[in-house]
């Protein structure tokens, strides 16, 4: 059977129409790379401080930190979703299905991969292919940290570097310790995204789909949609969701949003002594997040970027909801079970998960 999509080629069209990062001198480079590393390597001791959690982020400390560029991202990215939901992407109708397939991936991930600081995968098998240093990117959860876009940012707010590469750090560190306390966490969320896109990528309802989505299009560009919550999946997928399908984004996105909000408040948390200038980053940062010029306003709504924003948000007050409540030792009952994961209702308000698991 053939592949839906020619992921040699998406690779290479995400390389080709990535924008070119910042440019810097090879020591300044060099000096952004060690920071990074170093960052990498110091944070899981913060967080594991943070979070009550010290044995969690001694494992998560040993993982594999890779520090690349734009078009590495796109690549590694496709190799995790070819492993995640390859196998149920629909057979292509012709000889120009996986082309144009790829094309329209290359194109999307070459948009997403200047806008990406770090990222934590938990899924990708070993040998995923070389990062930009010519060494095998491989091993399920690895650490990833995109230095052109990191530099962008930073030259863009004008942060101090060292705290801002920590700061980084330890957001993506975070993520490491969850799926390191969580053992199941990384299959749970595997199974949850392929029964999701199992109903969403039904052969026959694929044009029917195609024609909701692009008949969508208009209406999330005027802003006519629905607000992107959390729980929407973003405007424009959130257009042609079922009822069905729409519950189990729900309980999906549920869980991104309590990943993504702790990782927000422990990476603040952490505090000036170890961040000096981690206020002046968290300000700045909050300012880029909600930017509204043209080009970023058609992105966050097409690519469902502002429900993105809203899962950090909305899982962040969780967070600090349920520690005010119970501290961290008390929050960490999510990653004793499947069934401690807050829904999206318990989201939305925290005590009723705190009655629910604390009593």
């Amino acid at each position: 059977m053939s592949d839906a999509v020619d992921w040699d080629l998406a690779a290479r069209r995400a390389g080709r129409l990535a924008r070119p990062g910042p440019t810097a001198e090879r020591d300044e480079l060099s000096a952004l790379v060690a920071s990074l590393r170093t960052g990498a390597a110091r944070a899981p001791e913060f967080v594991g401080t943070v979070t009550a959690l010290p044995e969690a982020a001694e494992r998560a400390a040993k993982g594999p930190v890779y520090v690349i560029d734009r078009p590495r991202w796109s690549e590694g990215n496709l190799g995790m979703l070819r492993h995640l939901v390859g196998d149920l992407m629909p057979a292509p109708k012709g000889p120009g299905g996986p082309r144009f397939a790829a094309e329209e991936l290359g194109a999307l991930l070459s948009l997403l991969s200047s806008r990406v600081l770090g990222q934590y995968d938990p899924f990708t098998p070993p040998s995923a292919g070389p990062d930009v240093g010519g060494r095998v990117v491989g091993g399920a959860g690895r650490l990833v940290l995109v230095a052109p876009n990191i530099l962008h940012v930073q030259r863009q707010l004008n942060l101090r570097a060292a705290d801002f590469h920590l700061w980084v750090c330890l957001h993506e560190q975070t993520h490491a310790l969850q799926f390191a306390a969580a053992p199941w966490l990384a299959e749970h969320l595997r199974t949850q995204v392929r029964d999701l896109l199992a109903t969403l990528l039904v052969e026959d309802d694929a044009a029917t789909r195609m024609r909701d989505l692009l008949g969508a299009l208009p209406r999330v560009l005027r802003g006519d949609a629905e607000p992107a919550t959390a729980s929407s999946g973003g405007a424009l997928l959130g257009a042609v969701l079922t009822d069905a399908e729409q519950e189990a984004m729900d309980a999906s996105i549920a869980i991104m949003s309590l990943l993504e909000g702790h990782a927000d408040v422990v990476m603040d948390a952490v505090g000036p002594r170890v961040v000096p200038t981690v206020r002046t980053i968290r300000k700045s940062f909050e300012a880029r997040r909600s930017g509204q010029g043209f080009v970023d306003t058609v992105l966050r709504r097409v690519l469902g970027l502002d429900a993105k924003l809203a899962q950090y948000r909305e899982g962040a007050k969780f967070v600090r909801a349920v520690v005010a409540k119970v501290g961290h030792p008390g929050l960490n009952a999510v990653w004793s079970a499947p069934e401690r994961l807050p829904t999206a209702a318990e989201i939305a308000d925290p005590d009723v998960w705190v009655r629910r698991v604390h009593g």
